[in-house]
């Protein structure tokens, strides 16, 4: 199913937390949504990692927010009174990324929250799969909504792409690197087994799910190094395919990280 487009009718104000400026902006459909600028500092690759991760989330049943895709008439800068806003409104011009807004959610703190074992070891196990390196205690990116845990920001996953040229994962690249760094997640104290998460988690993804979630992404987005976009939904299939065949590698080290 593809996303819903929605069009930028407002821009409401800056998330000046964030690394890339993101917006809370209002949709034509009156909804209020975090919008991911494609015009940002790691351009059109964090678009893909986020819609990417979001959805391959939600595949596996874990509670994201909606992603949609937002056009971005650059008129809307002539009404912003900050000259970076501006430039960042014209930059991205076109289609951009959105999050749903969660009106009143809260930054997770793990000191005061407690998640539930399988539901911390679920998400470790993702983000050792997406190589999502922003899920530490510095930067959580997880806020508590209804008293409920919400994944968002996955911009920095896939991490692999922004030095990647294009072509075909065999296995023994990106896709099978253990990724030492899940050492550092948030969740990890709080995490059951992680080898009872891949067992959980694994089963719910395979080729076809890939497809449908890499077909979400506009061909805009996907381009360099004179690859066509169906050249490179390929290339991204085939590295999914060989990070969840290579899987083992990443659960031993989550398992050793959390002993």
């Amino acid at each position: 199913m593809p996303l819903r487009t929605v069009a930028a009718a407002r821009y409401v104000t800056p998330l000046r937390e964030g690394g890339s400026l993101p917006a809370v902006i209002e949709g034509d459909d009156d909804g209020l949504y975090v919008l991911k600028f494609r015009g940002a500092g790691q351009g059109a690759k964090a678009l893909v990692a986020e819609l990417v991760c979001g959805e391959l989330a939600r595949a596996l049943g874990l509670p994201v927010p909606e992603v949609v895709l937002v056009e971005l008439d650059p008129e809307l800068a002539r009404t912003e009174p900050d000259p970076e806003i501006q430039d960042l409104i014209r930059a991205s011009a076109g289609l951009n990324l959105a999050l749903d807004y969660l009106p009143g959610a809260i930054n997770f703190d793990p000191v005061a929250e407690q998640v539930a074992p399988e539901l911390a070891a679920d998400v470790v196990w993702f983000d050792a799969f997406v190589s999502n390196v922003d899920r530490s205690f510095r930067n959580p990116n997880l806020l508590v909504w209804h008293r409920a845990l919400w994944l968002i920001d996955h911009g920095a996953a896939l991490y692999f792409h922004h030095g990647w040229d294009g072509a075909p994962d065999d296995g023994d690249g990106a896709a099978a690197n253990p990724f030492p760094l899940i050492r550092e997640h948030v969740l990890l104290e709080q995490a059951g087994s992680v080898a009872d998460a891949d067992a959980r988690l694994a089963p719910r993804l395979h080729a076809d799910v890939f497809d449908a979630v890499l077909a979400r992404v506009p061909d805009g987005w996907l381009g360099g190094g004179g690859a066509q976009p169906a050249a490179l939904r390929a290339a991204y299939r085939a590295h999914l395919l060989a990070r969840l065949q290579r899987r083992q590698r990443f659960v031993e080290e989550a398992e050793r990280a959390r002993a």
